[in-house]
């Protein structure tokens, strides 16, 4: 895979990964500087189907793109706008907001805030990779404590149930994962009912991972 020089300005990065080939090829080398290798069982060498831009392991038979198992891998949006919102947060010394990222690339905000939060993980952490191995999946409720409130508020909240008037919060931890430190994910929900937690689980864990919950109907 030839290397291809990286752009300087935004102009230069939004018609730079404007070309799919060049995108594809600009995570591929990110992802793999060492080479090609299968994200399900880590063989190497496998068979390139140029017509669908995927791969094809000798190893385990399966196949998979160049988003399995990363951070763009359940968006629909195309790498032809992840790469520049990507270029942007790395170049931005002083930070940039999601309207910024919005108007510049001709997304919604909602999306560009949805991108900006993936990629700034990722950065984090060191990896566009998912969680994986064993990831630990718990939830819990923050907020005020009770004998700071009024009266009226204090007594619903004991007779209520004990996220009553409380922020929904969900964690995920992946164990021992960057040079042997652990990751953690905390995210604000709605609830903690299924359709929110469930969800969630599959967006930031990969595949065929260990998930560990002391509900496990929860994140089926």
């Amino acid at each position: 895979m030839k290397s291809t020089p990286n752009p300087e300005t935004l102009q230069e990065a939004i018609g730079f990964f404007s070309n799919p080939n060049v995108a594809f090829e600009f995570v591929a080398r990110l992802r793999w500087p060492d080479g090609i290798a299968c994200p399900h069982c880590g063989a190497t060498e496998p068979s390139f189907l140029s017509s669908r831009r995927i791969w094809k392991c000798k190893g385990c038979q399966r196949q998979f793109s160049v988003k399995v198992g990363t951070i763009f891998e359940d968006s629909p949006i195309g790498l032809d706008k992840w790469l520049p919102c990507l270029w942007m947060l790395v170049n931005c010394k002083n930070g940039i907001s999601s309207y910024e990222i919005a108007r510049a690339l001709g997304v919604t905000q909602k999306t560009a805030w949805f991108m900006a939060h993936r990629v700034r993980l990722a950065m984090q952490t060191g990896t566009f990779a998912k969680m994986s191995g064993d990831v630990e999946v718990d939830e819990t409720f923050i907020g005020g404590k009770a004998r700071f409130m009024h009266n009226s508020k204090r007594r619903a909240k004991i007779s209520g149930t004990g996220g009553k008037d409380k922020a929904a919060v969900m964690g995920l931890l992946q164990r021992h994962s960057v040079k042997g430190h652990s990751i953690v994910k905390v995210k604000a929900v709605p609830n903690v009912k299924r359709a929110n937690i469930g969800p969630e689980v599959r967006q930031s864990v990969a595949e065929g991972s260990q998930v560990l919950h002391r509900r496990p109907a929860l994140i089926r």
